[in-house]
């Protein structure tokens, strides 16, 4: 890297951070990103999720694109054919910085860390696809970092600003359910191959698959289709399994409502558990000063005896309260209720205090783009997705160490068992520090 070159970043990055401040209101406002005109952005990560990550913020410009695999992107490279194309996001923001406004990463998860923050540093606005980070120190970092460089971020949960949540949340903080002690949380998850080992067979790299930057901070290892591009997802050094795919989603409605905090402790059943894979279900159980959560996946679920015998859907949560019991969820194949009875139209005398979009298929997009401009925080900004992003990782800890963990998260520990403290962060690979 040359001297011009860091020169330059480091021009952006003063000139990017006096702007990006002022997506916070508690800021000095001069000028405000993008309120004049269209953000660009650059997509780092743009097939999959990412594809649609794109195109839920095509009405600014989508300036750059980055994507180590072409066959995967080929789509959204074709639907934007004046972005600039990239395999490497830091020759990308490196050369593309100054004219770059806002990013989003939707890569697999080893490697939401290592963009994001490099982005952040920069003085970039990101949005990030769930889980936040692959490992709890990461989503601590990243979280610290989005503070310290005062930049507009947003985690890819998207329920966070569905209207029906956002008014069960309303209601729920209202004490409609009186006090809430017990939550159920469950998913279909995985869809992919879990409980498995590695594959043996080595065979030939795509011409189309950058494999090394694929692979990233990941420890090196052969190609294998049995990882691109989807069912990375169980394999440890790639993903974080059924439960850090869906649970920055499903146990939102419990964090948004409730704010239990961190755990002091949790605890994991499981189908065996490898050095490769995650399991091929799970049951944890959280324990919090004033709540107790319970996490299901691969085919469990709670007792329908909770919720009086409905059928449960494929995703969803229960809340247990001391005045009635509220079954959310926003699966095509199940109808949020409570429990009694009751119905949210009956609580009209609970004010409204939650923004809600109506477009509920931009929404989530739109309220961080509006923050880039200088409007309120996204709701899902990391001071809010990381500490939530912990507590689910926190859940594949207890079930890599095969003990009850007690959690200091002040210090960032695990205070019982010393040798799980080791899945708490993983090394990246040499050349890719952040």
């Amino acid at each position: 890297m040359n001297t011009q070159l860091l020169s330059r970043r480091q021009f952006v990055k003063r000139a990017v951070l006096s702007g990006a401040a002022l997506a916070f209101p508690f800021v000095a406002r001069h000028n405000v990103l993008g309120a004049n005109g269209r953000l660009n952005i650059a997509g780092i990560g743009v097939g999959g999720k990412g594809a649609s990550d794109v195109a839920n913020v095509d009405y600014e410009t989508i300036y750059a694109l980055c994507d180590v695999d072409e066959k995967n992107a080929a789509d959204t490279f074709a639907k934007y054919p004046a972005a600039k194309r990239f395999k490497d996001f830091r020759v990308m923001l490196d050369k593309e910085g100054a004219r770059i406004d806002a990013v989003t990463v939707s890569t697999p998860d080893h490697m939401h860390a290592p963009a994001a923050i490099t982005a952040m540093k920069l003085g970039k606005p990101v949005y990030c696809q769930k889980p936040l980070a692959h490992t709890v120190y990461e989503a601590r970092e990243m979280a610290g970092i989005a503070r310290e460089h005062k930049v507009a971020t947003q985690m890819g949960n998207q329920g966070h600003a569905n209207p029906q949540m956002r008014r069960f949340v309303e209601l729920i903080r209202a004490s409609v359910l009186g006090k809430v002690r017990e939550a159920h949380v469950w998913t279909d998850r995985p869809i992919w191959p879990q409980g498995i080992n590695r594959p043996a067979d080595t065979p030939p790299v795509p011409n189309t698959l950058d494999w090394d930057l694929w692979l990233g901070v990941a420890p090196a290892r052969p190609y294998n289709p049995a990882y691109v591009p989807f069912k990375w997802r169980g394999f440890w050094d790639f993903g974080t399994g059924a439960l850090g795919d869906m649970a920055c989603h499903n146990m939102d409605i419990v964090f948004f409502s409730l704010n239990p905090g961190a755990p002091t402790s949790i605890e994991a059943q499981s189908s065996p558990v490898n050095a490769e894979t995650a399991p091929s279900w799970s049951i944890i159980s959280y324990e919090f000063p004033d709540l107790k959560m319970t996490w299901y996946d691969g085919g469990k679920k709670p007792s329908s005896d909770l919720i009086k015998g409905r059928q449960l859907a494929d995703n969803g949560v229960i809340l247990v309260g001391n005045k009635d019991t509220l079954y959310f969820t926003r699966d095509r194949d199940g109808a949020s209720a409570f429990v009694s009875g009751a119905r949210v139209e009956d609580f009209k005398n609970v004010p409204e205090s939650l923004p809600k979009y109506q477009d509920s298929e931009k929404a989530h997009h739109r309220e961080w783009i509006d923050a880039c401009k200088g409007g309120p925080r996204a709701m899902s900004n990391f001071d809010y997705a990381g500490p939530l992003t912990e507590v689910v990782l926190l859940g594949n800890v207890a079930l890599r160490s095969g003990r009850k963990i007690q959690w200091d998260s002040k210090a960032m520990k695990i205070t019982n068992v010393p040798e799980a403290d080791q899945y708490l962060r993983t090394v990246y690979r040499k050349g890719w520090a952040t």
